[in-house]
Protein backbone atom coordinates (compact mmCIF):
# COMPACT_ATOMS: atom_id res chain seq x y z
CA UNK A 1 0.00 0.00 0.00
CA UNK A 2 2.96 2.40 -0.48
CA UNK A 3 1.98 4.62 -3.01
CA UNK A 4 4.08 6.79 -4.70
CA UNK A 5 3.02 10.72 -5.66
CA UNK A 6 2.83 10.09 -9.00
CA UNK A 7 0.78 7.20 -9.22
CA UNK A 8 -1.98 10.17 -6.90
CA UNK A 9 -1.25 12.58 -9.24
CA UNK A 10 -2.48 9.93 -12.40
CA UNK A 11 -5.39 9.06 -10.07
CA UNK A 12 -6.49 12.54 -9.71
CA UNK A 13 -6.32 12.85 -14.01
CA UNK A 14 -8.19 10.03 -14.26
CA UNK A 15 -10.79 11.74 -12.22
CA UNK A 16 -11.06 15.08 -13.97
CA UNK A 17 -11.37 13.04 -17.46
CA UNK A 18 -13.90 11.18 -15.87
CA UNK A 19 -15.89 13.79 -14.27
CA UNK A 20 -15.48 15.53 -17.64
CA UNK A 21 -17.37 12.90 -19.76
CA UNK A 22 -20.78 13.25 -20.70
CA UNK A 23 -23.39 11.10 -21.89
CA UNK A 24 -25.95 12.80 -22.81
CA UNK A 25 -28.07 11.38 -25.52
CA UNK A 26 -30.00 8.21 -25.00
CA UNK A 27 -28.16 6.13 -27.30
CA UNK A 28 -27.53 2.09 -26.32
CA UNK A 29 -25.08 2.38 -23.77
CA UNK A 30 -25.20 5.60 -22.05
CA UNK A 31 -27.61 4.94 -18.88
CA UNK A 32 -24.60 2.67 -17.95
CA UNK A 33 -22.17 4.99 -18.86
CA UNK A 34 -23.53 7.12 -16.87
CA UNK A 35 -23.74 4.66 -13.98
CA UNK A 36 -20.08 3.95 -14.25
CA UNK A 37 -19.12 7.69 -14.56
CA UNK A 38 -20.68 8.25 -10.99
CA UNK A 39 -19.39 4.89 -9.59
CA UNK A 40 -16.15 5.87 -10.67
CA UNK A 41 -16.07 9.69 -9.21
CA UNK A 42 -17.81 8.02 -5.97
CA UNK A 43 -14.88 5.15 -5.47
CA UNK A 44 -12.04 7.56 -6.46
CA UNK A 45 -13.28 10.24 -4.17
CA UNK A 46 -14.75 8.38 -1.36
CA UNK A 47 -12.43 5.81 -0.90
CA UNK A 48 -9.46 4.75 -3.63
CA UNK A 49 -7.72 8.24 -3.15
CA UNK A 50 -8.32 8.56 0.58
CA UNK A 51 -6.91 5.10 1.05
CA UNK A 52 -3.79 5.74 -0.84
CA UNK A 53 -3.07 8.54 1.27
CA UNK A 54 -3.67 6.66 4.22
CA UNK A 55 -3.27 3.49 4.21
CA UNK A 56 -3.21 3.15 7.77
CA UNK A 57 -6.63 4.53 8.09
CA UNK A 58 -9.61 2.46 10.16
CA UNK A 59 -11.17 0.26 7.69
CA UNK A 60 -15.03 0.74 6.83
CA UNK A 61 -17.53 -2.34 6.44
CA UNK A 62 -20.41 -1.04 4.37
CA UNK A 63 -23.53 -3.62 5.52
CA UNK A 64 -25.61 -3.53 2.34
CA UNK A 65 -28.90 -5.23 1.14
CA UNK A 66 -32.31 -5.52 0.12
CA UNK A 67 -35.29 -4.10 1.62
CA UNK A 68 -36.04 -5.95 4.88
CA UNK A 69 -32.77 -7.81 5.08
CA UNK A 70 -32.32 -6.75 8.61
CA UNK A 71 -28.87 -4.82 8.39
CA UNK A 72 -30.00 -2.17 11.08
CA UNK A 73 -30.76 -5.44 13.32
CA UNK A 74 -27.54 -7.37 12.38
CA UNK A 75 -25.18 -3.80 13.17
CA UNK A 76 -27.22 -3.05 16.39
CA UNK A 77 -26.33 -6.70 17.48
CA UNK A 78 -22.53 -6.59 16.69
CA UNK A 79 -22.32 -3.60 18.63
CA UNK A 80 -24.66 -4.50 21.36
CA UNK A 81 -27.34 -1.58 21.46
CA UNK A 82 -29.54 0.39 19.77
CA UNK A 83 -27.25 2.65 17.09
CA UNK A 84 -29.65 2.28 14.20
CA UNK A 85 -33.76 2.37 13.86
CA UNK A 86 -35.31 -1.21 12.85
CA UNK A 87 -38.63 -1.72 12.40
CA UNK A 88 -41.66 -3.03 9.81
CA UNK A 89 -41.92 0.26 8.41
CA UNK A 90 -39.83 0.17 4.94
CA UNK A 91 -37.47 2.10 4.38
CA UNK A 92 -36.65 2.51 7.95
CA UNK A 93 -32.96 3.67 7.29
CA UNK A 94 -32.88 6.88 5.74
CA UNK A 95 -29.66 8.43 7.14
CA UNK A 96 -27.27 6.10 7.39
CA UNK A 97 -25.09 5.39 10.44
CA UNK A 98 -22.03 4.68 10.44
CA UNK A 99 -20.72 3.21 14.15
CA UNK A 100 -16.73 2.79 14.89
CA UNK A 101 -14.22 2.97 17.74
CA UNK A 102 -14.30 6.54 20.13
CA UNK A 103 -10.79 6.43 18.91
CA UNK A 104 -11.75 6.65 14.79
CA UNK A 105 -14.25 8.96 15.40
CA UNK A 106 -11.88 11.94 14.28
CA UNK A 107 -11.08 10.16 11.26
CA UNK A 108 -14.72 9.53 10.19
CA UNK A 109 -15.60 13.07 11.10
CA UNK A 110 -13.17 14.69 8.88
CA UNK A 111 -14.69 15.67 5.63
CA UNK A 112 -11.89 14.08 3.29
CA UNK A 113 -13.97 10.86 4.04
CA UNK A 114 -17.49 10.72 2.62
CA UNK A 115 -17.06 14.28 0.91
CA UNK A 116 -20.60 14.55 -0.13
CA UNK A 117 -22.15 13.95 3.58
CA UNK A 118 -23.10 16.15 6.30
CA UNK A 119 -22.41 14.93 9.47
CA UNK A 120 -24.87 14.65 12.56
CA UNK A 121 -23.93 13.09 15.98
CA UNK A 122 -25.10 13.45 19.50
CA UNK A 123 -24.26 12.37 22.71
CA UNK A 124 -25.32 9.04 24.20
CA UNK A 125 -25.36 6.86 27.01
CA UNK A 126 -26.89 3.36 27.31
CA UNK A 127 -30.53 3.54 28.28
CA UNK A 128 -33.35 1.00 28.46
CA UNK A 129 -35.16 3.39 26.05
CA UNK A 130 -32.32 2.84 22.93
CA UNK A 131 -33.69 -1.04 23.31
CA UNK A 132 -37.44 0.04 23.64
CA UNK A 133 -37.93 2.78 20.94
CA UNK A 134 -36.55 4.09 18.00
CA UNK A 135 -33.28 6.82 18.06
CA UNK A 136 -34.90 10.25 18.21
CA UNK A 137 -31.90 11.68 16.51
CA UNK A 138 -32.30 9.71 13.20
CA UNK A 139 -36.33 10.53 13.28
CA UNK A 140 -35.07 14.24 13.47
CA UNK A 141 -32.45 14.28 10.58
CA UNK A 142 -35.32 12.65 8.35
CA UNK A 143 -37.86 15.33 9.31
CA UNK A 144 -35.06 17.99 7.86
CA UNK A 145 -35.19 16.70 4.79
CA UNK A 146 -33.87 18.85 1.86
CA UNK A 147 -30.27 19.56 1.55
CA UNK A 148 -27.46 17.42 1.58
CA UNK A 149 -27.25 13.79 2.44
CA UNK A 150 -26.29 13.10 6.41
CA UNK A 151 -23.94 9.95 7.66
CA UNK A 152 -24.48 10.06 11.62
CA UNK A 153 -21.59 9.12 13.49
CA UNK A 154 -21.73 7.01 16.27
CA UNK A 155 -19.09 5.63 18.58
CA UNK A 156 -19.18 2.84 20.64
CA UNK A 157 -15.97 0.74 22.28
CA UNK A 158 -17.40 -2.58 21.68
CA UNK A 159 -16.41 -2.06 18.34
CA UNK A 160 -12.45 -2.94 17.83
CA UNK A 161 -10.44 0.01 17.07
CA UNK A 162 -9.12 0.44 13.07
CA UNK A 163 -12.66 -0.68 11.95
CA UNK A 164 -16.25 1.05 11.27
CA UNK A 165 -19.73 -0.63 10.26
CA UNK A 166 -22.10 2.00 8.16
CA UNK A 167 -25.74 0.69 8.07
CA UNK A 168 -26.49 1.78 4.39
CA UNK A 169 -29.98 2.59 2.63
CA UNK A 170 -31.69 -0.20 1.12
CA UNK A 171 -30.14 -0.79 -2.09
CA UNK A 172 -34.06 -1.23 -3.59
CA UNK A 173 -35.27 1.19 -2.02
CA UNK A 174 -38.31 2.56 -3.18
CA UNK A 175 -37.24 6.05 -2.38
CA UNK A 176 -34.35 6.97 -5.32
CA UNK A 177 -32.00 9.10 -3.19
CA UNK A 178 -31.65 6.12 -1.10
CA UNK A 179 -30.79 3.78 -3.66
CA UNK A 180 -28.28 6.51 -5.20
CA UNK A 181 -27.14 7.00 -1.85
CA UNK A 182 -27.03 3.45 -1.18
CA UNK A 183 -24.83 2.77 -4.15
CA UNK A 184 -22.68 5.44 -3.21
CA UNK A 185 -21.76 4.27 0.40
CA UNK A 186 -21.20 1.00 -0.97
CA UNK A 187 -18.74 2.17 -3.35
CA UNK A 188 -16.04 3.87 -0.71
CA UNK A 189 -16.32 0.48 1.60
CA UNK A 190 -12.80 -1.64 1.86
CA UNK A 191 -15.06 -4.37 2.91
CA UNK A 192 -18.53 -5.46 1.70
CA UNK A 193 -21.16 -7.07 3.81
CA UNK A 194 -24.10 -7.86 1.91
CA UNK A 195 -26.98 -8.76 3.54
CA UNK A 196 -30.14 -11.29 2.01
CA UNK A 197 -32.99 -13.13 3.59
CA UNK A 198 -33.64 -17.53 2.73
CA UNK A 199 -36.96 -15.59 1.29
CA UNK A 200 -34.61 -13.20 -1.41
CA UNK A 201 -31.03 -14.41 -1.77
CA UNK A 202 -31.72 -15.67 -5.29
CA UNK A 203 -32.97 -11.98 -6.20
CA UNK A 204 -31.53 -10.41 -9.16
CA UNK A 205 -30.49 -7.05 -6.69
CA UNK A 206 -28.55 -9.04 -4.74
CA UNK A 207 -26.39 -10.81 -7.18
CA UNK A 208 -26.28 -7.66 -9.21
CA UNK A 209 -24.07 -6.90 -6.09
CA UNK A 210 -22.79 -9.77 -5.63
CA UNK A 211 -21.25 -10.14 -9.17
CA UNK A 212 -20.19 -6.35 -8.97
CA UNK A 213 -18.10 -7.18 -5.78
CA UNK A 214 -16.26 -10.06 -7.97
CA UNK A 215 -15.79 -7.80 -10.78
CA UNK A 216 -13.91 -5.34 -8.79
CA UNK A 217 -12.54 -8.30 -6.64
CA UNK A 218 -13.19 -6.39 -3.39
CA UNK A 219 -13.06 -7.67 0.09
CA UNK A 220 -16.70 -8.94 0.68
CA UNK A 221 -18.91 -11.39 3.21
CA UNK A 222 -22.51 -12.64 2.81
CA UNK A 223 -24.95 -12.90 5.49
CA UNK A 224 -27.90 -15.40 4.84
CA UNK A 225 -30.11 -13.51 7.30
CA UNK A 226 -33.40 -14.88 8.61
CA UNK A 227 -33.04 -18.22 7.68
CA UNK A 228 -35.51 -20.68 9.63
CA UNK A 229 -34.13 -23.40 11.45
CA UNK A 230 -35.94 -26.21 10.18
CA UNK A 231 -34.55 -25.42 6.66
CA UNK A 232 -31.24 -23.64 7.30
CA UNK A 233 -29.13 -26.48 6.10
CA UNK A 234 -31.23 -26.84 2.59
CA UNK A 235 -31.38 -23.45 2.31
CA UNK A 236 -27.67 -22.16 3.05
CA UNK A 237 -26.43 -25.39 1.06
CA UNK A 238 -28.09 -24.16 -2.28
CA UNK A 239 -26.83 -20.08 -1.78
CA UNK A 240 -23.43 -21.85 -1.43
CA UNK A 241 -23.76 -24.09 -4.27
CA UNK A 242 -24.83 -20.48 -6.44
CA UNK A 243 -22.00 -18.48 -4.75
CA UNK A 244 -19.61 -21.35 -6.14
CA UNK A 245 -21.21 -21.09 -9.08
CA UNK A 246 -20.71 -17.94 -9.60
CA UNK A 247 -17.14 -17.75 -9.18
CA UNK A 248 -17.52 -16.35 -5.10
CA UNK A 249 -16.98 -20.25 -3.25
CA UNK A 250 -14.25 -18.29 -1.40
CA UNK A 251 -16.91 -15.69 0.07
CA UNK A 252 -17.15 -15.72 3.62
CA UNK A 253 -20.77 -16.79 4.28
CA UNK A 254 -23.23 -16.29 7.41
CA UNK A 255 -26.11 -17.69 7.99
CA UNK A 256 -28.50 -15.79 10.98
CA UNK A 257 -31.18 -18.56 11.96
CA UNK A 258 -34.98 -16.98 12.29
CA UNK A 259 -35.54 -16.25 16.35
CA UNK A 260 -37.93 -14.60 18.56
CA UNK A 261 -35.46 -12.01 19.81
CA UNK A 262 -35.82 -10.46 16.14
CA UNK A 263 -39.15 -10.52 14.80
CA UNK A 264 -40.47 -7.87 13.41
CA UNK A 265 -36.95 -6.50 13.95
CA UNK A 266 -37.22 -5.07 17.17
CA UNK A 267 -35.08 -6.09 18.96
CA UNK A 268 -31.59 -7.34 18.95
CA UNK A 269 -29.94 -11.02 18.08
CA UNK A 270 -28.26 -12.96 20.41
CA UNK A 271 -25.00 -12.11 20.54
CA UNK A 272 -24.15 -16.34 19.76
CA UNK A 273 -25.47 -15.71 16.17
CA UNK A 274 -23.26 -12.70 15.44
CA UNK A 275 -20.27 -13.94 17.07
CA UNK A 276 -18.93 -15.39 13.92
CA UNK A 277 -19.48 -12.27 11.57
CA UNK A 278 -18.02 -9.85 14.53
CA UNK A 279 -15.27 -11.96 15.00
CA UNK A 280 -14.67 -12.16 11.30
CA UNK A 281 -15.01 -8.48 11.02
CA UNK A 282 -12.26 -8.60 14.08
CA UNK A 283 -9.83 -10.44 12.58
CA UNK A 284 -9.70 -8.20 9.39
CA UNK A 285 -9.20 -5.12 11.34
CA UNK A 286 -7.07 -6.42 14.55
CA UNK A 287 -4.84 -8.81 12.73
CA UNK A 288 -1.68 -7.19 10.88
CA UNK A 289 -1.97 -9.05 7.81
CA UNK A 290 -5.53 -9.81 7.20
CA UNK A 291 -5.95 -6.00 7.84
CA UNK A 292 -3.33 -5.51 4.73
CA UNK A 293 -5.30 -8.06 2.68
CA UNK A 294 -8.68 -6.62 2.99
CA UNK A 295 -7.08 -3.05 2.26
CA UNK A 296 -5.11 -4.10 -0.42
CA UNK A 297 -7.15 -6.45 -1.81
CA UNK A 298 -10.53 -3.78 -2.28
CA UNK A 299 -7.94 -1.15 -3.60
CA UNK A 300 -6.16 -3.28 -5.92
CA UNK A 301 -9.22 -4.79 -7.30
CA UNK A 302 -10.72 -1.16 -7.77
CA UNK A 303 -7.54 0.02 -9.53
CA UNK A 304 -8.02 -3.34 -11.59
CA UNK A 305 -11.82 -2.53 -12.97
CA UNK A 306 -10.35 0.81 -14.23
CA UNK A 307 -8.26 -1.22 -17.43
CA UNK A 308 -12.00 -2.47 -18.27
CA UNK A 309 -14.48 0.51 -16.72
CA UNK A 310 -12.57 3.73 -18.59
CA UNK A 311 -12.38 2.04 -22.10
CA UNK A 312 -16.06 0.98 -21.64
CA UNK A 313 -16.72 5.07 -20.78
CA UNK A 314 -14.22 6.09 -23.69
CA UNK A 315 -16.43 3.63 -26.11
CA UNK A 316 -19.46 4.97 -24.95
CA UNK A 317 -18.21 8.50 -25.36
CA UNK A 318 -17.08 7.54 -29.49
CA UNK A 319 -20.93 7.13 -29.68
CA UNK A 320 -21.91 10.16 -28.01
CA UNK A 321 -19.23 12.17 -30.27
CA UNK A 322 -20.42 10.43 -33.35
CA UNK A 323 -24.00 10.98 -32.75
CA UNK A 324 -22.98 14.86 -32.27
CA UNK A 325 -21.26 14.55 -35.59
CA UNK A 326 -24.42 12.88 -37.13
CA UNK A 327 -26.85 15.90 -35.70
CA UNK A 328 -24.64 18.25 -36.81
CA UNK A 329 -24.27 17.28 -39.72
CA UNK A 330 -27.67 17.05 -41.00
CA UNK A 331 -28.08 20.56 -39.82
CA UNK A 332 -24.93 21.50 -41.92
CA UNK A 333 -26.58 20.39 -45.44
CA UNK A 334 -29.87 21.33 -44.69
CA UNK A 335 -28.72 24.92 -44.73
CA UNK A 336 -26.27 24.35 -47.47
CA UNK A 337 -28.80 23.24 -49.33
CA UNK A 338 -31.32 26.77 -48.61
CA UNK A 339 -28.68 28.67 -49.51
CA UNK A 340 -28.32 27.26 -52.60
CA UNK A 341 -32.24 27.13 -53.28
CA UNK A 342 -31.74 31.09 -51.95
CA UNK A 343 -29.28 32.10 -54.70
CA UNK A 344 -31.26 30.15 -57.18
CA UNK A 345 -34.85 31.96 -56.63
CA UNK A 346 -32.75 35.64 -56.59
CA UNK A 347 -30.81 34.92 -59.19
CA UNK A 348 -34.22 34.00 -61.14
CA UNK A 349 -36.04 37.42 -59.61
CA UNK A 350 -38.57 34.94 -57.39
CA UNK A 351 -38.55 38.17 -55.18
CA UNK A 352 -40.02 40.18 -58.31
CA UNK A 353 -43.26 38.25 -58.21
CA UNK A 354 -47.19 39.14 -56.93
CA UNK A 355 -47.48 42.54 -55.28
CA UNK A 356 -43.86 43.58 -56.07
CA UNK A 357 -44.49 42.18 -59.62
CA UNK A 358 -47.34 44.87 -60.29
CA UNK A 359 -45.73 47.52 -58.38
CA UNK A 360 -42.79 47.33 -60.40
CA UNK A 361 -45.48 47.15 -63.66
CA UNK A 362 -46.76 50.68 -62.47
CA UNK A 363 -43.41 52.10 -61.56
CA UNK A 364 -42.94 54.98 -60.67
CA UNK A 365 -46.74 55.76 -60.73
CA UNK A 366 -46.92 53.19 -57.64
CA UNK A 367 -44.12 55.08 -55.63
CA UNK A 368 -40.39 53.88 -54.68
CA UNK A 369 -41.03 53.56 -51.27
CA UNK A 370 -43.94 51.32 -51.75
CA UNK A 371 -42.14 49.16 -54.25
CA UNK A 372 -39.20 48.67 -51.84
CA UNK A 373 -41.40 47.65 -49.23
CA UNK A 374 -42.85 45.35 -51.54
CA UNK A 375 -39.25 43.97 -52.74
CA UNK A 376 -38.32 43.36 -49.14
CA UNK A 377 -41.03 41.69 -48.27
CA UNK A 378 -41.14 39.06 -50.91
CA UNK A 379 -37.24 39.02 -49.89
CA UNK A 380 -38.19 38.16 -46.34
CA UNK A 381 -41.09 35.54 -47.69
CA UNK A 382 -38.49 33.70 -49.50
CA UNK A 383 -36.33 33.47 -46.33
CA UNK A 384 -38.54 32.49 -44.28
CA UNK A 385 -39.63 29.50 -46.57
CA UNK A 386 -36.41 28.30 -46.92
CA UNK A 387 -35.51 28.18 -43.26
CA UNK A 388 -38.57 26.62 -42.65
CA UNK A 389 -38.07 23.86 -45.20
CA UNK A 390 -34.31 23.26 -43.35
CA UNK A 391 -35.96 23.35 -40.41
CA UNK A 392 -38.07 20.85 -41.46
CA UNK A 393 -35.49 19.00 -43.15
CA UNK A 394 -33.58 19.04 -39.90
CA UNK A 395 -35.99 17.65 -37.96
CA UNK A 396 -36.65 14.54 -40.07
CA UNK A 397 -33.29 13.53 -39.87
CA UNK A 398 -33.14 13.80 -36.21
CA UNK A 399 -36.31 11.84 -35.67
CA UNK A 400 -34.48 9.10 -36.87
CA UNK A 401 -31.88 9.35 -34.08
CA UNK A 402 -32.31 8.58 -30.86
CA UNK A 403 -29.95 11.48 -30.11
CA UNK A 404 -31.86 13.86 -32.16
CA UNK A 405 -35.37 12.90 -31.38
CA UNK A 406 -34.47 13.10 -27.67
CA UNK A 407 -33.35 16.69 -28.46
CA UNK A 408 -36.75 17.43 -30.40
CA UNK A 409 -38.97 15.99 -27.41
CA UNK A 410 -36.89 18.58 -24.60
CA UNK A 411 -39.45 20.65 -23.08
CA UNK A 412 -38.12 23.66 -25.02
CA UNK A 413 -38.60 22.40 -27.99
CA UNK A 414 -41.66 24.70 -29.29
CA UNK A 415 -41.54 24.97 -33.40
CA UNK A 416 -44.16 27.61 -33.24
CA UNK A 417 -42.45 29.66 -31.02
CA UNK A 418 -39.05 29.32 -32.83
CA UNK A 419 -41.34 30.00 -35.75
CA UNK A 420 -42.04 33.12 -35.26
CA UNK A 421 -38.50 33.98 -33.54
CA UNK A 422 -37.36 33.21 -36.61
CA UNK A 423 -39.25 35.59 -38.35
CA UNK A 424 -38.69 38.43 -36.41
CA UNK A 425 -34.85 37.77 -36.81
CA UNK A 426 -35.21 37.74 -40.54
CA UNK A 427 -37.25 40.43 -40.94
CA UNK A 428 -34.56 42.53 -38.84
CA UNK A 429 -32.12 41.17 -41.06
CA UNK A 430 -33.98 42.33 -44.27
CA UNK A 431 -34.28 45.87 -42.33
CA UNK A 432 -30.60 46.39 -42.04
CA UNK A 433 -30.06 44.97 -45.37
CA UNK A 434 -32.27 47.23 -46.76
CA UNK A 435 -30.68 50.22 -45.08
CA UNK A 436 -27.32 49.39 -46.21
CA UNK A 437 -28.34 49.80 -49.66
CA UNK A 438 -29.68 52.83 -48.95
CA UNK A 439 -26.83 54.10 -48.18
CA UNK A 440 -25.20 52.71 -50.72
CA UNK A 441 -27.01 54.62 -53.14
CA UNK A 442 -27.21 57.58 -51.03
CA UNK A 443 -23.52 58.23 -51.20
CA UNK A 444 -23.61 57.41 -55.43
CA UNK A 445 -25.91 60.39 -55.32
CA UNK A 446 -23.68 62.59 -53.53
CA UNK A 447 -20.68 61.18 -56.05
CA UNK A 448 -22.45 62.36 -58.73
CA UNK A 449 -23.53 66.14 -56.86
CA UNK A 450 -19.42 65.99 -56.28
CA UNK A 451 -18.33 65.35 -59.73
CA UNK A 452 -20.51 67.88 -61.15
CA UNK A 453 -22.87 65.11 -62.84
CA UNK A 454 -26.69 65.48 -62.91
CA UNK A 455 -28.19 64.68 -59.82
CA UNK A 456 -30.45 61.76 -59.11
CA UNK A 457 -33.29 61.11 -57.18
CA UNK A 458 -32.04 58.98 -54.01
CA UNK A 459 -35.25 57.22 -53.48
CA UNK A 460 -35.13 56.40 -57.65
CA UNK A 461 -31.99 54.85 -57.50
CA UNK A 462 -32.18 53.01 -54.20
CA UNK A 463 -35.30 50.69 -56.06
CA UNK A 464 -34.04 50.69 -58.99
CA UNK A 465 -30.58 49.10 -57.45
CA UNK A 466 -33.30 46.21 -55.17
CA UNK A 467 -35.10 45.53 -58.33
CA UNK A 468 -32.36 44.80 -60.61
CA UNK A 469 -30.48 43.24 -57.80
CA UNK A 470 -33.76 40.96 -56.70
CA UNK A 471 -35.56 40.96 -60.08
CA UNK A 472 -33.73 38.60 -61.99
CA UNK A 473 -34.71 38.57 -65.96
CA UNK A 474 -37.52 40.27 -65.41
CA UNK A 475 -35.71 43.15 -63.62
CA UNK A 476 -33.09 43.86 -65.99
CA UNK A 477 -35.23 46.85 -67.20
CA UNK A 478 -34.34 48.36 -63.80
CA UNK A 479 -30.50 47.73 -64.42
CA UNK A 480 -30.82 49.38 -67.54
CA UNK A 481 -32.53 52.75 -65.97
CA UNK A 482 -30.34 52.28 -63.45
CA UNK A 483 -27.65 52.77 -65.71
CA UNK A 484 -28.79 55.67 -67.62
CA UNK A 485 -29.67 57.67 -64.29
CA UNK A 486 -25.94 57.07 -62.67
CA UNK A 487 -24.19 55.93 -65.53
CA UNK A 488 -23.35 52.32 -66.74
CA UNK A 489 -19.77 51.83 -65.00
CA UNK A 490 -21.43 53.23 -61.45
CA UNK A 491 -24.58 50.79 -62.08
CA UNK A 492 -22.13 47.83 -62.21
CA UNK A 493 -20.33 48.81 -59.18
CA UNK A 494 -23.65 49.54 -57.19
CA UNK A 495 -24.73 46.51 -58.28
CA UNK A 496 -21.60 44.28 -57.59
CA UNK A 497 -21.68 45.92 -54.24
CA UNK A 498 -25.43 44.95 -53.17
CA UNK A 499 -24.94 42.11 -54.20
CA UNK A 500 -21.98 41.56 -52.24
CA UNK A 501 -24.05 42.77 -49.09
CA UNK A 502 -27.01 40.38 -49.75
CA UNK A 503 -24.81 37.67 -49.88
CA UNK A 504 -22.63 38.17 -46.88
CA UNK A 505 -26.32 38.89 -45.44
CA UNK A 506 -28.06 35.87 -46.19
CA UNK A 507 -25.20 33.89 -45.26
CA UNK A 508 -24.80 35.31 -41.69
CA UNK A 509 -28.51 34.62 -41.34
CA UNK A 510 -28.40 31.26 -42.22
CA UNK A 511 -25.49 30.73 -40.51
CA UNK A 512 -26.91 32.25 -37.28
CA UNK A 513 -30.47 30.12 -37.57
CA UNK A 514 -27.98 27.01 -38.25
CA UNK A 515 -26.11 27.67 -35.23
CA UNK A 516 -29.29 28.05 -32.95
CA UNK A 517 -30.57 24.88 -34.34
CA UNK A 518 -27.40 23.03 -32.94
CA UNK A 519 -27.27 25.37 -29.97
CA UNK A 520 -28.84 21.73 -27.68
CA UNK A 521 -26.09 19.93 -29.52
CA UNK A 522 -23.07 22.31 -28.31
CA UNK A 523 -25.19 22.38 -24.56
CA UNK A 524 -24.69 18.68 -24.22
CA UNK A 525 -20.65 19.18 -24.43
CA UNK A 526 -19.64 16.28 -26.14
CA UNK A 527 -16.28 16.59 -27.26
CA UNK A 528 -14.26 14.11 -29.74
CA UNK A 529 -11.32 14.60 -26.89
CA UNK A 530 -13.19 12.57 -24.21
CA UNK A 531 -12.51 9.01 -25.44
CA UNK A 532 -9.04 9.63 -26.58
CA UNK A 533 -8.52 11.88 -22.98
CA UNK A 534 -9.71 8.54 -21.09
CA UNK A 535 -7.58 6.45 -22.92
CA UNK A 536 -4.44 8.46 -22.37
CA UNK A 537 -5.20 9.07 -18.60
CA UNK A 538 -5.54 4.98 -18.14
CA UNK A 539 -2.51 4.77 -20.45
CA UNK A 540 -0.62 6.91 -17.81
CA UNK A 541 -1.81 5.15 -14.93
CA UNK A 542 -0.98 1.86 -16.26
CA UNK A 543 2.59 3.05 -16.65
CA UNK A 544 2.48 4.94 -13.21
CA UNK A 545 1.32 1.33 -11.90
Amino acid sequence: MDVRPELLDALSAVRDRVDAARFPFPLPGAARARRTRLELLTQLDDYLVPRLKSPEAPLLAVVGGSTGAGKSTLVNSIVGRRVSASGVLRPTTRTPVLVCHPEDRAWFADPRVLPRLTRTWSVRQRTRADEDGPYRGEADAAARGGGRAELRLESDDSLPRGLALLDAPDIDSLVTRNRELAAELICAADIWVLVTTSARYADAVPWHLLRTARDYDVTLATVLDRVPHQIADDVGGHYASLLAKAGLGDVPRFTIPELPESAGGGGLLPQTTVAPLRAWLAHCAEDPAARQHAARRTAVGTLDSLRRRLPSLAAASAAQHAAAVRLARAAEEAYQQAALRIGTAICAGAPLAGEALAHWRGYPACGAETLQRALTDELAALLRTETDAADEQIAEAWRLDPAGAALLGAPDARPDRDRVAVAARIDKAVRRWRHALTELAHAEVRAMRAGDRPPADRRSVTVLLTTALLGGRPGRAAGERLAETVGAQSALSLCDAARDQLDAAVAALLRAERERRLAPVDRSDVTPVQQSALIATLSALQKER
